[in-house]
């Protein structure tokens, strides 16, 4: 094989591995960023909020471990909201973080925040079995009320 024989594998096999590395970075104890032509069910989550609560409809899901969902998210309120998938003590540990950092910007697939009357789309694929978490951990959301359960089976 010629130089440029081995720079091409060198090039093809360092692409390979930057995409496994953003792959792996985005995996999460709930699953990894899924792919929307693969998308199995579409799930609609909608945002509320008034009278001194926040909320989300629906408020629990059940999946099917290996599915990969699109979650069609909504904001019907008058207030910015995201949508962040996580088990319950990374959302806590993320809270944490948001308290501290209001203005924190998220780049994350398992995340969307949306303006006022905005929406948007996550596609997630669940990889394990468990009891996991929708929050919005902007600060003071989730204690107003805004999570919901995703079980997956």
């Amino acid at each position: 094989m010629n130089v440029r024989g081995i720079k091409f594998i060198a090039a093809v096999a360092g692409i390979a591995l930057l995409y496994a590395g953003a792959s792996l970075a985005h995996q999460s104890e709930t699953g990894r960023p899924g792919v929307a032509a693969k998308a199995n069910r579409t799930i609609k989550i909608e945002m509320h909020e008034g009278e001194g609560k926040m909320s989300y409809s629906p408020s629990e899901i059940r999946i099917k471990r290996g599915q990969t969902v699109r979650f069609q998210v909504v904001n019907h309120g008058a207030l910015d909201h995201e949508l962040v998938i996580d088990t319950i003590a990374g959302n806590q540990k993320h809270k944490l973080e948001m308290e501290k950092h209001p203005d924190m910007e998220h780049d994350d697939p398992n995340a969307i925040r949306l303006k006022p009357h905005k929406d948007g789309t996550i596609v997630w694929q669940f990889t394990r079995r468990g009891t996991f978490e929708y929050a919005c951990l902007i600060p003071g959301h989730y204690d107003a009320g805004m999570k919901g359960k995703i079980i997956v089976e």
